[in-house]
């Protein structure tokens, strides 16, 4: 099992667009391929700081889902709504690698 934690800092005026377009990627995330769980979490200390916690059956659906359309079109989206780019953990084997 493949786990994920993405944390992405929203600017505070995006906030509401984040959230909305949260919702259309993570509906569409949770349709794909070995897809465990797709979470989104805020904060309790900063409301404008997002984690996403995933989980994947493999390697290689992780991989396909970087290339999904929808991912795409969220990445483009979210792009100018974040103060700086998503850290992105990757946790597998007992190994965390940092994107």
């Amino acid at each position: 099992m493949i786990y994920v934690v993405a944390t992405s800092q929203v600017k505070p005026e995006s906030r509401d667009a984040f959230i909305k377009g949260a919702k259309e990627c993570i509906a569409a995330t949770r349709k794909e391929k070995g897809c465990i769980a797709y979470e989104s979490h805020t904060s309790i200390n900063d409301p404008n700081l997002f984690v996403v916690v995933e989980r994947w059956e493999t390697r290689d659906d992780l991989n396909a889902h970087g290339r999904a359309p929808h991912m795409k079109i969220w990445r483009e989206y979210s792009a100018p709504l974040k103060v700086s780019p998503t850290v992105i953990e990757i946790i597998s084997d007992g190994k965390v690698e940092k994107l």
